[in-house]
Protein backbone atom coordinates (compact mmCIF):
# COMPACT_ATOMS: atom_id res chain seq x y z
CA UNK A 1 0.00 0.00 0.00
CA UNK A 2 1.40 3.24 -0.89
CA UNK A 3 2.03 6.02 2.18
CA UNK A 4 -0.44 9.22 1.50
CA UNK A 5 1.12 12.26 0.24
CA UNK A 6 0.66 14.30 3.87
CA UNK A 7 0.34 13.12 7.25
CA UNK A 8 -2.19 14.31 9.68
CA UNK A 9 0.06 14.46 12.41
CA UNK A 10 2.70 15.81 10.94
CA UNK A 11 5.41 13.09 11.14
CA UNK A 12 6.84 11.09 8.32
CA UNK A 13 5.75 8.25 6.76
CA UNK A 14 6.90 4.76 7.59
CA UNK A 15 7.12 1.34 6.52
CA UNK A 16 6.04 -0.93 9.61
CA UNK A 17 5.90 -4.68 9.93
CA UNK A 18 3.57 -5.62 11.66
CA UNK A 19 4.07 -9.41 13.54
CA UNK A 20 0.88 -11.40 14.78
CA UNK A 21 -0.02 -14.59 15.74
CA UNK A 22 -3.93 -14.75 15.10
CA UNK A 23 -5.33 -17.21 17.63
CA UNK A 24 -7.92 -19.66 16.60
CA UNK A 25 -10.82 -18.34 15.52
CA UNK A 26 -12.79 -21.02 18.19
CA UNK A 27 -11.68 -19.03 20.76
CA UNK A 28 -12.91 -15.39 19.83
CA UNK A 29 -10.21 -13.05 20.67
CA UNK A 30 -10.50 -9.19 21.27
CA UNK A 31 -6.41 -9.11 20.16
CA UNK A 32 -6.86 -10.35 17.02
CA UNK A 33 -9.81 -7.49 16.21
CA UNK A 34 -7.20 -4.53 17.72
CA UNK A 35 -4.37 -6.12 15.59
CA UNK A 36 -6.40 -5.82 12.52
CA UNK A 37 -7.83 -1.96 13.40
CA UNK A 38 -4.20 -0.68 13.91
CA UNK A 39 -3.25 -2.48 10.95
CA UNK A 40 -5.69 -0.26 9.06
CA UNK A 41 -5.49 2.97 11.65
CA UNK A 42 -1.93 3.64 10.47
CA UNK A 43 -3.04 3.19 6.68
CA UNK A 44 -5.29 5.87 7.40
CA UNK A 45 -2.52 7.51 8.93
CA UNK A 46 -0.14 7.27 5.62
CA UNK A 47 2.00 4.54 6.74
CA UNK A 48 2.79 1.27 4.91
CA UNK A 49 2.07 -0.85 7.31
CA UNK A 50 2.68 -4.48 6.66
CA UNK A 51 1.07 -7.79 8.70
CA UNK A 52 3.51 -10.59 8.79
CA UNK A 53 1.15 -13.29 10.42
CA UNK A 54 1.02 -17.03 11.28
CA UNK A 55 -2.54 -18.30 11.42
CA UNK A 56 -3.52 -21.23 13.94
CA UNK A 57 -6.43 -21.98 11.96
CA UNK A 58 -4.52 -23.06 9.42
CA UNK A 59 -1.39 -24.01 11.17
CA UNK A 60 -3.66 -26.45 13.57
CA UNK A 61 -4.49 -28.43 10.53
CA UNK A 62 -1.72 -30.73 11.01
CA UNK A 63 -1.47 -33.43 12.86
CA UNK A 64 1.97 -32.44 14.27
CA UNK A 65 0.42 -29.32 15.83
CA UNK A 66 0.29 -29.78 19.02
CA UNK A 67 4.29 -30.41 19.17
CA UNK A 68 5.52 -28.22 16.72
CA UNK A 69 3.83 -25.74 19.01
CA UNK A 70 4.88 -26.72 21.91
CA UNK A 71 8.64 -26.90 20.86
CA UNK A 72 8.82 -23.99 19.84
CA UNK A 73 7.34 -21.98 22.85
CA UNK A 74 9.65 -24.08 25.21
CA UNK A 75 12.56 -23.75 23.03
CA UNK A 76 11.83 -20.24 20.74
CA UNK A 77 13.10 -22.15 17.81
CA UNK A 78 10.43 -22.27 15.36
CA UNK A 79 8.72 -20.47 12.73
CA UNK A 80 10.74 -16.83 11.81
CA UNK A 81 9.34 -13.92 10.40
CA UNK A 82 12.98 -12.91 9.18
CA UNK A 83 12.83 -13.79 5.47
CA UNK A 84 9.76 -11.30 5.09
CA UNK A 85 11.01 -8.20 7.15
CA UNK A 86 14.26 -8.68 5.04
CA UNK A 87 12.26 -8.39 2.13
CA UNK A 88 10.11 -6.16 3.34
CA UNK A 89 13.12 -3.97 4.87
CA UNK A 90 10.58 -2.09 7.54
CA UNK A 91 11.83 1.04 9.66
CA UNK A 92 10.07 -0.26 12.50
CA UNK A 93 8.88 -3.68 13.58
CA UNK A 94 5.68 -4.32 15.91
CA UNK A 95 5.08 -7.31 17.06
CA UNK A 96 1.84 -8.20 18.89
CA UNK A 97 2.01 -11.74 19.52
CA UNK A 98 4.60 -14.83 19.04
CA UNK A 99 2.09 -17.09 20.99
CA UNK A 100 2.38 -20.34 19.98
CA UNK A 101 3.17 -19.99 16.25
CA UNK A 102 6.08 -17.78 16.04
CA UNK A 103 9.93 -18.96 17.55
CA UNK A 104 11.46 -16.16 19.76
CA UNK A 105 15.43 -16.77 18.42
CA UNK A 106 14.98 -14.33 15.29
CA UNK A 107 15.36 -11.52 17.55
CA UNK A 108 18.79 -11.66 17.63
CA UNK A 109 19.51 -11.27 14.41
CA UNK A 110 17.14 -8.44 13.74
CA UNK A 111 18.84 -5.60 14.20
CA UNK A 112 16.58 -2.77 13.27
CA UNK A 113 14.03 -1.01 16.04
CA UNK A 114 11.23 -3.36 17.75
CA UNK A 115 8.13 -2.01 19.20
CA UNK A 116 6.35 -4.95 21.41
CA UNK A 117 2.49 -4.58 22.83
CA UNK A 118 1.29 -6.11 25.78
CA UNK A 119 -1.86 -7.34 25.09
CA UNK A 120 -2.14 -9.99 28.56
CA UNK A 121 0.54 -10.97 30.85
CA UNK A 122 1.56 -14.20 28.84
CA UNK A 123 5.41 -13.42 29.98
CA UNK A 124 4.48 -13.41 33.56
CA UNK A 125 1.65 -16.14 33.45
CA UNK A 126 1.11 -19.56 31.61
CA UNK A 127 -2.38 -18.47 31.70
CA UNK A 128 -1.78 -15.01 30.78
CA UNK A 129 -4.21 -13.52 32.66
CA UNK A 130 -2.96 -13.82 36.36
CA UNK A 131 -6.09 -15.50 37.77
CA UNK A 132 -6.55 -18.70 38.97
CA UNK A 133 -9.22 -20.66 41.14
CA UNK A 134 -11.80 -17.21 41.23
CA UNK A 135 -9.09 -14.66 42.21
CA UNK A 136 -5.73 -12.74 41.14
CA UNK A 137 -2.34 -15.11 41.09
CA UNK A 138 0.49 -13.39 41.20
CA UNK A 139 2.76 -16.25 42.63
CA UNK A 140 4.73 -16.84 39.46
CA UNK A 141 5.77 -13.30 38.42
CA UNK A 142 6.53 -13.55 42.77
CA UNK A 143 9.10 -15.69 42.27
CA UNK A 144 7.79 -19.18 42.19
CA UNK A 145 8.23 -19.67 38.69
CA UNK A 146 6.82 -23.39 38.87
CA UNK A 147 3.85 -22.51 40.34
CA UNK A 148 1.58 -22.54 37.02
CA UNK A 149 3.03 -26.09 36.33
CA UNK A 150 1.88 -27.17 39.31
CA UNK A 151 -1.74 -26.11 38.70
CA UNK A 152 -1.94 -27.18 35.14
CA UNK A 153 -2.44 -23.32 34.51
CA UNK A 154 -2.67 -23.47 30.59
CA UNK A 155 -5.75 -25.04 29.76
CA UNK A 156 -6.17 -26.88 32.90
CA UNK A 157 -3.24 -29.62 31.80
CA UNK A 158 0.21 -29.24 33.78
CA UNK A 159 0.90 -31.08 30.17
CA UNK A 160 0.54 -28.29 28.20
CA UNK A 161 1.20 -25.55 30.59
CA UNK A 162 5.00 -27.49 30.56
CA UNK A 163 6.09 -25.79 27.59
CA UNK A 164 5.30 -22.04 29.14
CA UNK A 165 6.13 -22.80 32.76
CA UNK A 166 9.65 -23.55 30.73
CA UNK A 167 9.68 -20.65 28.79
CA UNK A 168 9.06 -18.43 31.69
CA UNK A 169 11.05 -20.07 34.18
CA UNK A 170 13.69 -17.01 34.18
CA UNK A 171 10.92 -14.40 34.69
CA UNK A 172 9.90 -11.73 32.82
CA UNK A 173 12.78 -9.32 32.89
CA UNK A 174 14.64 -11.97 30.87
CA UNK A 175 11.94 -13.11 28.31
CA UNK A 176 13.66 -13.14 24.77
CA UNK A 177 10.93 -10.09 23.54
CA UNK A 178 10.70 -7.94 26.42
CA UNK A 179 14.34 -7.90 26.56
CA UNK A 180 14.37 -7.26 22.92
CA UNK A 181 12.62 -4.52 22.47
CA UNK A 182 13.37 -0.90 21.91
CA UNK A 183 9.83 0.02 23.32
CA UNK A 184 6.94 -1.74 25.31
CA UNK A 185 3.63 -0.67 24.67
CA UNK A 186 1.21 -1.39 27.83
CA UNK A 187 -2.73 -0.77 27.47
CA UNK A 188 -3.29 0.33 30.83
CA UNK A 189 -2.05 1.73 34.32
CA UNK A 190 -3.07 -1.47 35.60
CA UNK A 191 -0.70 -3.18 33.45
CA UNK A 192 2.03 -0.87 33.38
CA UNK A 193 1.76 -1.54 37.01
CA UNK A 194 2.59 -5.50 37.06
CA UNK A 195 5.04 -5.11 34.44
CA UNK A 196 7.16 -2.97 36.16
CA UNK A 197 6.40 -5.08 39.46
CA UNK A 198 8.01 -7.95 37.05
CA UNK A 199 11.00 -6.24 36.80
CA UNK A 200 10.37 -4.28 33.07
CA UNK A 201 12.25 -0.91 32.77
CA UNK A 202 9.63 1.78 33.28
CA UNK A 203 11.69 4.07 31.35
CA UNK A 204 10.99 1.80 28.36
CA UNK A 205 7.07 1.14 28.55
CA UNK A 206 4.69 3.21 27.25
CA UNK A 207 1.38 3.88 27.60
CA UNK A 208 -1.47 3.42 24.11
CA UNK A 209 -4.83 2.04 25.10
CA UNK A 210 -6.67 0.34 22.47
CA UNK A 211 -8.59 2.51 20.26
CA UNK A 212 -11.94 1.97 17.97
CA UNK A 213 -12.97 3.76 15.08
CA UNK A 214 -16.36 6.03 15.38
CA UNK A 215 -17.58 5.09 11.54
CA UNK A 216 -20.72 2.80 13.04
CA UNK A 217 -21.93 5.83 14.82
CA UNK A 218 -22.30 8.75 12.88
CA UNK A 219 -25.37 9.75 14.56
CA UNK A 220 -24.06 10.02 18.69
CA UNK A 221 -21.95 12.43 17.56
CA UNK A 222 -24.51 15.38 18.01
CA UNK A 223 -27.28 13.74 20.10
CA UNK A 224 -27.58 10.94 23.09
CA UNK A 225 -30.59 9.35 23.84
CA UNK A 226 -32.22 7.35 26.38
CA UNK A 227 -32.58 3.48 25.98
CA UNK A 228 -35.43 2.52 23.34
CA UNK A 229 -36.62 -0.28 21.27
CA UNK A 230 -36.28 -3.84 22.13
CA UNK A 231 -33.00 -3.46 24.67
CA UNK A 232 -35.08 -0.95 26.73
CA UNK A 233 -34.09 -0.75 30.51
CA UNK A 234 -32.00 -3.55 29.54
CA UNK A 235 -28.53 -3.60 31.29
CA UNK A 236 -26.15 -5.35 28.84
CA UNK A 237 -22.21 -8.41 29.32
CA UNK A 238 -20.61 -8.26 26.05
CA UNK A 239 -17.19 -10.97 26.49
CA UNK A 240 -16.38 -14.37 26.26
CA UNK A 241 -18.48 -16.77 28.80
CA UNK A 242 -14.92 -17.89 30.66
CA UNK A 243 -13.83 -18.40 34.29
CA UNK A 244 -12.03 -15.13 33.95
CA UNK A 245 -14.84 -13.06 33.13
CA UNK A 246 -17.11 -13.01 35.95
CA UNK A 247 -20.68 -13.33 34.13
CA UNK A 248 -21.18 -16.65 36.47
CA UNK A 249 -20.73 -15.14 39.56
CA UNK A 250 -22.54 -12.23 38.38
CA UNK A 251 -26.03 -14.05 37.08
CA UNK A 252 -25.45 -15.77 40.50
CA UNK A 253 -26.29 -12.34 42.06
CA UNK A 254 -27.92 -10.74 39.79
CA UNK A 255 -31.61 -9.36 41.01
CA UNK A 256 -34.85 -10.94 39.03
CA UNK A 257 -36.66 -7.89 37.92
CA UNK A 258 -33.75 -6.26 36.26
CA UNK A 259 -33.14 -7.01 32.73
CA UNK A 260 -30.10 -7.79 31.30
CA UNK A 261 -28.77 -9.06 27.85
CA UNK A 262 -25.59 -11.37 27.47
CA UNK A 263 -23.62 -11.01 24.41
CA UNK A 264 -21.32 -14.08 23.77
CA UNK A 265 -20.47 -17.74 23.57
CA UNK A 266 -17.95 -19.97 25.79
CA UNK A 267 -17.11 -22.66 27.42
CA UNK A 268 -19.31 -20.99 30.36
CA UNK A 269 -22.68 -21.04 28.48
CA UNK A 270 -24.87 -23.92 29.68
CA UNK A 271 -23.83 -23.57 33.01
CA UNK A 272 -24.45 -19.47 32.81
CA UNK A 273 -28.39 -20.27 30.96
CA UNK A 274 -28.81 -22.52 34.05
CA UNK A 275 -27.61 -19.67 36.63
CA UNK A 276 -29.34 -16.96 35.39
CA UNK A 277 -32.52 -15.23 36.38
CA UNK A 278 -35.98 -15.29 33.83
CA UNK A 279 -34.99 -11.66 32.86
CA UNK A 280 -31.75 -12.64 31.02
CA UNK A 281 -31.59 -12.88 27.76
CA UNK A 282 -29.10 -14.74 25.86
CA UNK A 283 -28.14 -13.41 22.00
CA UNK A 284 -25.32 -15.46 21.53
CA UNK A 285 -22.18 -13.94 19.52
CA UNK A 286 -23.22 -11.12 17.72
CA UNK A 287 -21.25 -9.91 14.72
CA UNK A 288 -18.38 -7.17 15.49
CA UNK A 289 -20.21 -4.41 13.77
CA UNK A 290 -24.17 -4.73 14.86
CA UNK A 291 -22.96 -5.34 18.82
CA UNK A 292 -21.74 -1.57 18.14
CA UNK A 293 -24.81 -0.65 16.29
CA UNK A 294 -26.72 -1.62 18.76
CA UNK A 295 -24.66 -0.28 22.02
CA UNK A 296 -26.28 2.79 22.82
CA UNK A 297 -29.74 1.32 23.21
CA UNK A 298 -28.93 -0.33 25.90
CA UNK A 299 -28.92 1.58 29.71
CA UNK A 300 -25.20 0.36 30.47
CA UNK A 301 -22.72 -1.89 30.39
CA UNK A 302 -21.85 -4.44 33.03
CA UNK A 303 -18.25 -5.11 33.37
CA UNK A 304 -18.11 -8.26 36.01
CA UNK A 305 -14.09 -9.28 34.99
CA UNK A 306 -12.60 -11.54 37.69
CA UNK A 307 -8.89 -10.72 36.18
CA UNK A 308 -6.78 -7.66 35.56
CA UNK A 309 -7.48 -8.01 31.83
CA UNK A 310 -4.96 -5.76 29.43
CA UNK A 311 -7.15 -3.21 27.76
CA UNK A 312 -10.55 -5.05 26.72
CA UNK A 313 -12.15 -3.20 23.30
CA UNK A 314 -15.43 -3.32 24.62
CA UNK A 315 -14.59 -0.42 26.89
CA UNK A 316 -13.94 1.75 24.75
CA UNK A 317 -16.69 0.94 22.25
CA UNK A 318 -19.00 1.28 25.05
CA UNK A 319 -17.77 4.85 25.56
CA UNK A 320 -18.03 5.76 21.19
CA UNK A 321 -21.91 4.74 22.09
CA UNK A 322 -22.07 7.34 25.30
CA UNK A 323 -23.09 3.93 27.30
CA UNK A 324 -21.45 4.44 30.64
CA UNK A 325 -20.14 1.22 32.57
CA UNK A 326 -21.01 -0.37 36.05
CA UNK A 327 -17.43 -2.38 36.32
CA UNK A 328 -16.83 -4.64 39.90
CA UNK A 329 -13.23 -4.07 41.31
CA UNK A 330 -10.48 -5.50 40.37
CA UNK A 331 -9.96 -4.86 36.99
CA UNK A 332 -8.16 -2.27 35.17
CA UNK A 333 -11.66 -1.01 33.61
CA UNK A 334 -12.92 -0.42 36.67
CA UNK A 335 -9.52 1.81 37.49
CA UNK A 336 -10.12 3.69 33.75
CA UNK A 337 -14.06 3.92 35.31
CA UNK A 338 -13.09 5.34 38.53
CA UNK A 339 -10.39 7.70 36.97
CA UNK A 340 -12.20 8.69 34.13
CA UNK A 341 -15.68 9.18 35.76
CA UNK A 342 -17.53 6.80 33.23
CA UNK A 343 -19.74 4.92 35.40
CA UNK A 344 -19.43 3.52 38.52
CA UNK A 345 -17.38 0.95 40.50
CA UNK A 346 -18.77 -1.80 42.02
CA UNK A 347 -17.30 -4.58 45.11
CA UNK A 348 -18.07 -8.04 44.76
CA UNK A 349 -19.74 -7.91 48.46
CA UNK A 350 -22.19 -4.83 47.90
CA UNK A 351 -25.37 -5.24 47.40
CA UNK A 352 -26.01 -5.31 43.65
CA UNK A 353 -29.48 -4.43 43.66
CA UNK A 354 -28.76 -1.28 45.29
CA UNK A 355 -25.97 -0.80 43.15
CA UNK A 356 -28.18 -0.81 39.99
CA UNK A 357 -30.48 1.08 40.91
CA UNK A 358 -28.09 4.11 41.69
CA UNK A 359 -26.61 3.56 38.44
CA UNK A 360 -29.56 3.88 36.99
CA UNK A 361 -30.38 7.22 38.15
CA UNK A 362 -26.97 8.56 37.19
CA UNK A 363 -26.20 6.55 34.06
CA UNK A 364 -28.35 9.19 31.60
CA UNK A 365 -26.63 12.00 32.81
CA UNK A 366 -23.11 10.64 31.86
CA UNK A 367 -23.82 9.75 28.28
CA UNK A 368 -22.46 13.26 27.10
CA UNK A 369 -19.50 12.66 29.59
CA UNK A 370 -18.47 8.70 28.21
CA UNK A 371 -18.26 10.16 24.50
CA UNK A 372 -15.91 13.34 25.43
CA UNK A 373 -14.12 10.37 27.07
CA UNK A 374 -14.15 8.39 24.16
CA UNK A 375 -13.26 11.35 21.61
CA UNK A 376 -10.66 12.53 23.99
CA UNK A 377 -8.74 9.50 24.69
CA UNK A 378 -10.13 6.67 22.09
CA UNK A 379 -10.12 7.47 18.75
CA UNK A 380 -8.06 6.20 16.01
CA UNK A 381 -6.10 9.51 15.37
CA UNK A 382 -5.46 9.72 19.39
CA UNK A 383 -3.80 6.41 19.19
CA UNK A 384 -2.35 7.14 16.09
CA UNK A 385 -0.36 10.04 17.58
CA UNK A 386 0.16 7.87 20.36
CA UNK A 387 1.66 5.06 18.62
CA UNK A 388 3.58 7.79 16.20
CA UNK A 389 5.67 9.01 19.26
CA UNK A 390 6.49 5.70 20.35
CA UNK A 391 7.62 4.76 16.86
CA UNK A 392 10.10 7.82 17.30
CA UNK A 393 11.41 6.70 20.32
CA UNK A 394 12.41 3.30 19.16
CA UNK A 395 13.95 4.55 16.24
CA UNK A 396 15.96 7.32 18.75
CA UNK A 397 16.65 4.60 20.96
CA UNK A 398 19.29 2.74 18.59
CA UNK A 399 21.27 5.60 18.67
CA UNK A 400 20.80 6.91 21.77
CA UNK A 401 19.96 3.55 23.96
CA UNK A 402 19.37 5.45 27.21
CA UNK A 403 16.03 7.42 25.73
CA UNK A 404 13.83 9.37 27.89
CA UNK A 405 10.64 7.47 28.30
CA UNK A 406 7.49 8.47 26.70
CA UNK A 407 4.21 7.95 28.31
CA UNK A 408 1.57 8.80 25.79
CA UNK A 409 -2.19 8.59 25.18
CA UNK A 410 -3.57 8.83 28.77
CA UNK A 411 -3.99 11.74 30.06
CA UNK A 412 -6.11 11.79 33.49
CA UNK A 413 -9.69 12.50 33.07
CA UNK A 414 -10.64 12.14 36.92
CA UNK A 415 -14.18 13.52 38.04
CA UNK A 416 -16.17 13.94 41.00
CA UNK A 417 -19.65 13.12 39.51
CA UNK A 418 -19.10 8.93 39.13
CA UNK A 419 -22.09 7.42 40.23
Amino acid sequence: MAPATALPHGSSPLRVAVVHSFYSSATPSGENQAVADQLAALARAGHEAHLVAAHTDELSRSPFYPLRAAVTVSSGRGRSPLADLRGLRPDVVHVHNLFPNFGNSWLRRWHGPIVTTMHNYRPLCAAATLYRHGAMCTRCPDGDRWAGLRNGCYRGSSVATAPLAWAGRRGAAAHPLLRRADRVVVLSATSRRMYIRAGIEPERLDLVPNSTTDAALPALAETFRRPTGTNEGAWVFAGRLSPEKGLLELLARWPAGERLDVVGDGPLNDDCRRAAPRAVRFLGALEHAELRQRMSSWRGLVFPSRWLEGAPLIYPEALAAGLPVLAFVGSAVADSVREQGTGTVVHWNEPLEAALRRAAECFPSLRPHCRDVFLRHYTEQVWAEGIEAVYAAALAHRAAPRHAPAVVGRASTARNTTC
